[in-house]
């Protein structure tokens, strides 16, 4: 019988020990990832795949804010708007995607500040 109730406590912990490990690369902290000039994005602006260097032609400066190609008016004021650390503006939408009517962030080039 002590045979037995060994056995089935081993199993017991093969069966926990994957799911712990699981567990504890669920927990780790998201990164913000780089933009292509090497710089790191804010991390309350990515996840690791938000943001994206824009085309020129997907902001257009405006008398009201920067008007994106998807029809999203941010204005100057608005706190989403943040420095860009090289000559391109920089989009940070939900899961990097470029139809996505919400920016978490909108890099803009010193010209732009």
């Amino acid at each position: 019988m002590a045979c037995r109730s060994t056995k089935q406590r081993r199993s017991k912990v093969w069966l926990v020990l994957p799911a712990s490990i699981v567990t504890s690369f669920l927990c780790v902290p998201a990164l913000a990832h780089q933009a292509p000039a090497g710089w790191q994005y804010d991390p309350s602006c990515c996840a690791g795949v938000d943001c994206y260097q824009a085309p020129p032609s997907d902001v257009k400066e405006t008398k009201y804010g920067y008007q994106l190609s998807t029809g999203e008016l941010i204005p100057y004021s608005d706190h989403r708007i943040k420095r860009s650390r090289d000559e391109y503006f920089h989009e940070c939408k939900p899961g990097g995607d470029t139809q996505s009517q919400h920016s978490f962030c909108l890099y803009v080039p010193d010209r732009g500040m």
